[in-house]
């Protein structure tokens, strides 16, 4: 379903829902594993919603598979990122404020692999994600890669 992120818009329309997701920030090599969205054409940590009977964990994992092929393990809490200020309209009337439990993990097995919300897999110098355009990466996921990257930091909460 295609959607429109808005943030920090004060046009946006008002949010009739709340979702619970999870999303994973994984290093290796010093690259961030990421993935190109099909329906933004943005890049984008593995993520989305927890579905009944799993764990906020066991979303981040599953995203991760779904998304980019990869195997993970989660190994700490990166923060939980609730800002009112980002809802994303979807176009069957729902407008959902974002609410996502953010974790740092490493890869324990998978290759790369393409799916339906997936155009391209694959791993990218942080440094490099700074330089991207709103268009590229939104801001919110910047953040949640930025904070993960500071590991001797309390969890963010926000």
């Amino acid at each position: 379903m295609p959607r429109v992120d808005h943030y920090q818009d004060p046009d946006a329309p008002r949010p009739n829902s709340l979702v619970p997701a999870a999303s994973v920030v994984v290093v290796q090599d010093g690259k961030v594993l990421m993935h190109r969205r099909r329906d933004t054409d943005r890049w984008s940590i593995p993520g989305g919603g927890m579905e009944p009977g799993e764990s906020i964990k066991d979303t981040a994992i599953r995203e991760a598979r779904e998304e980019t092929g990869y195997d993970v393990e989660v190994d700490r809490l990166v923060g939980v990122f609730s800002d009112p200020g980002h809802v994303v309209a979807f176009d069957d009337g729902e407008v959902r404020q974002q609410f996502s439990v953010c974790f740092a993990g490493h890869v324990v097995g998978g290759s790369p692999r393409l799916s339906d919300e997936t155009r391209e897999v694959g791993w990218h110098e942080p440094g490099a994600l700074r330089s991207m355009t709103d268009a590229q990466l939104h801001p919110s996921i910047l953040l949640r890669i930025e904070v993960a990257l500071r590991k001797d930091e309390a969890a963010y909460i926000g």
